[in-house]
């Protein structure tokens, strides 16, 4: 599931969250790893301008340090970027963060990157947004190099170029994952072609048939061996008889009928979904974790 609190778009964030923090955080962290879920994942963003505010808001956490705090509490579950724009900053940094999360964690990292949507971010931080998907895949290049074993690693391309410096800890992975976020054709060219999985991007069920297949031709057409991990993102989720407005695109029921519809996922083709349940505070969000994992989980 993708955290509440630590990123607040009007699209999907509950009234609660607002005067939520970091009590909260870990208590919903620890509620999805003892109820048997299989990740955690967190936004990036670094400055959200005006015209944006209102939509988007300026609640962004910072994806590194937020997956860091919740690793030491928890035990099992694995820490997703959902995702990282990893064209904003040099790919020796990225490693740099993202391998430490790696280690300190036990190999628990997941690394979901994803070509970013604000032009103000690329233009302050001094990226050309118009280049950001070549950006992007010279990224995805530089990182297989810089998170894989070597001490030294080397990549030399065309906006970036090093070897001969060392950084360690190295990941605690031998190969740490990387899902690839996005819904657009170079984007599921991206995944299909450059990472381990796909994390679509608001496709909904009829959509994404054609999307799965059209990843597995690109894969079969340029002969990319090795497990590739689909994802989706489910409707809101509300786990009983709800007593109050959880919206019309809301999937409420008992756990055989949430995960009758579910299961629907699996037949398209799809190895993990992303949940989002419907809630009113902290304690109602914990409740609907616990009896999803000892519930509907065992259903799916």
């Amino acid at each position: 599931m993708q955290l509440p609190v630590q990123s607040q778009s009007a699209l999907y964030a509950e009234g609660w969250e607002a005067s939520a923090g970091p009590a909260d955080l870990l208590a919903i962290a620890c509620a999805a790893d003892e109820a048997g879920f299989d990740y955690l994942a967190s936004c990036d963003h670094v400055a959200i301008p005006h015209r944006l505010a209102a939509a988007m808001s300026t609640v962004w956490y910072d994806p590194v340090a937020t997956l860091a705090y919740l690793a030491a509490a928890t035990e099992r579950i694995r820490l997703l970027s959902h995702v990282a724009i990893v064209g904003l900053r040099h790919p020796l940094v990225t490693a740099k963060q993202y391998a430490t999360l790696d280690h300190l964690s036990g190999g628990r990292l997941v690394l979901g990157v994803g070509a970013g949507h604000v032009p103000e971010e690329f233009e302050v931080l001094g990226v050309d947004f118009r280049q950001r998907g070549a950006v992007l895949d010279e990224c995805l290049d530089a990182l297989r190099a810089a998170l894989g074993p070597e001490e030294f690693p080397e990549h030399h391309g065309k906006r970036y170029d090093f070897e001969g410096l060392g950084q360690r800890p190295r990941p605690a992975q031998e190969r740490v994952p990387v899902w690839v976020g996005g819904s657009s054709p170079a984007a599921v060219r991206r995944a299909a072609l450059k990472g381990d999985g796909w994390l679509p991007q608001g496709d909904p069920r009829d959509r994404l048939p054609g999307q799965i297949a059209r990843i597995r031709e690109l894969r079969a057409q340029a002969g990319v061996p090795g497990p590739f991990t689909v994802g989706a993102i489910t409707e809101p989720l509300y786990v009983g008889t709800p007593r109050w407005d959880v919206g019309r695109r809301t999937l409420a029921g008992g756990p055989r009928e949430l995960a009758e519809s579910l299961r629907a996922y699996r037949a398209m083709g799809v190895d993990q979904v992303q949940v989002r349940f419907r809630s009113r505070d902290r304690r109602e969000l914990t409740d609907q974790i616990a009896v999803f994992g000892a519930e509907v989980a065992p259903e799916l």
